[in-house]
């Protein structure tokens, strides 16, 4: 609670916007659902304006299996809908990275009100934020990053009112989002990672405690692929480049 405190006091005093993650901490030391409504409770009560906080699944951090007291999604849910309802003047809205839809439909229909959902499911964000009839989810993703062209175009498709437009820009990026993210998930830095160095946002592949090696090379030429057919390659020629020389490091030559 206290290293919470001091956080979030650092991030408001230097002006910027909280995301309450979740904490490894906190999963390790609670002892039941109880834990986690007073630890969040005395860190809200305290934040000056609504943070948003984020639910990550244990497929992106195994350290974080159990989170809101419980192993059993149905009630970890029960008790992360308590708190958002015990504590919603001061919560503008959560992420929800489950990489479940249906579940997350489900929380959403179930917020308090005013409290935004902020899909974090990078399997199946076209369908979340487009939305249904009662309501939709607002886009905080990782894979963002590596689609930020095709992103931007569909978000302005659907501004536009144009959402054919945004579904036929969006469909070829969910397959190259599926395989970044494909099990173990915790992984899918590497494939985000390599997409930017293909486009020349950097000049090497190295990641900090060498996870540019946690993805086969198999992995990763299909990330090129899926990511050539989605024309999300800023200069196909570098691109090209830049694969054959992973290639070649993977002992694969033309």
């Amino acid at each position: 609670m206290a290293a919470y405190l001091e956080q979030c006091e650092f991030v408001e005093k230097n002006g910027g916007r909280i995301i309450l993650m979740a904490s490894r901490a906190l999963a390790a030391s609670a002892g039941s659902a109880d834990d986690y409504a007073r630890v969040y409770e005395q860190v809200l009560a305290q934040v000056r304006q609504p943070v948003i906080v984020h639910w990550l699944g244990d497929m992106f951090d195994p350290q974080l299996a159990g989170y809101w007291g419980s192993s059993d999604l149905g009630a970890a849910s029960e008790t992360c809908l308590q708190v958002l309802e015990d504590n919603a003047s001061k919560i503008d809205g959560i992420k929800v990275s489950l990489l479940d839809k249906q579940r997350e439909i489900a929380l959403r229909r179930r917020l308090p009100r005013g409290v935004r959902m902020y899909t974090g499911d990078d399997f199946n964000y076209p369908e979340l934020i487009l939305g249904d009839p009662e309501a939709s989810s607002d886009a905080l993703l990782g894979i963002f990053d590596a689609i930020a062209p095709a992103a931007a175009a569909a978000l302005s498709a659907l501004d536009a009112r144009d959402r054919q437009r945004y579904v036929e820009i969006f469909e070829p990026t969910v397959t190259l989002s599926r395989q970044i993210f494909a099990a173990p998930t915790r992984f899918y830095k590497t494939g985000v990672v390599f997409v930017a160095y293909l486009n020349g946002h950097q000049g090497h592949f190295k990641m900090v405690g060498g996870q540019e090696s946690a993805r086969s090379i198999v992995h990763l030429a299909e990330v090129f692929r899926l990511a050539d057919r989605a024309r999300l390659l800023i200069d196909p020629e570098l691109a090209q480049r830049r694969m054959r020389a992973v290639l070649a490091l993977a002992g694969i030559e033309d």
